[in-house]
């Protein structure tokens, strides 16, 4: 009988993202949110990926403890969005599935609202504070399906202990979907016609 090998998983973040220092503190919102916006800007410029950015800071230290970028496309996984990506590697660097599970309590900030998937994975992450930059609206605008996200999403999440802001740095993570856009990147809904 002849055996299939075992399917595995894995997702290598693009090898520029190695630049970035772990552990390395944001003392201001601002500064956390430039390095989502920056992380979804280098993934577009060194052709990675998708137009956005994530990133998991301790809440009191803000402390960088994981990065992520949408790698949907290279690395063929629907699931390898941003925030996905963050949080997984925030996970695995902490070795718990839960984030929520030692005496650190942490936040995502991330360059867009959370699509449908990201926003459904932000409750079961241990995630306690949530940060946007660009809208929904400004993912849709140019192409992206983000799903059916209910659109009292914020009220859920805090009726959840999560605690959400949006609109941080809009404009600068706007226009990195913007030029995504301009330059014709790739919109990779399923099911796209």
């Amino acid at each position: 009988m002849q055996h299939n090998p075992p399917l595995s998983l894995s997702i290598a973040l693009p090898q520029w993202s190695g630049q970035i220092k772990l552990g390395e503190a944001y003392t201001s919102a601002e500064a956390r949110m430039q390095l989502a916006i920056t992380l979804s800007r280098m993934n577009i410029e060194q052709a990675t990926g998708g137009p956005f950015g994530a990133a998991v800071f301790d809440m009191q230290t803000h402390a960088l403890l994981s990065v992520g970028m949408n790698l949907v496309v290279s690395a063929n996984c629907s699931m390898a969005h941003a925030e996905m990506v963050a949080i997984s590697c925030g996970q695995q660097r902490l070795a718990c599935f839960d984030l929520a599970a030692g005496a650190a309590h942490y936040e995502l900030v991330t360059s867009c609202e959370p699509c449908a998937m990201c926003f459904g994975a932000i409750p079961w992450s241990g995630i306690r504070h949530l940060v946007c930059g660009a809208r929904d609206s400004d993912a849709r605008a140019i192409g992206f399906d983000e799903g059916p996200k209910m659109a009292d999403w914020q009220a859920a999440l805090a009726a959840r202990g999560i605690s959400v802001e949006t609109d941080l740095c809009r404009e600068d993570a706007a226009a990195i979907l913007q030029r995504y856009a301009r330059d014709n990147g790739t919109i990779y809904n399923g099911r796209q016609e």
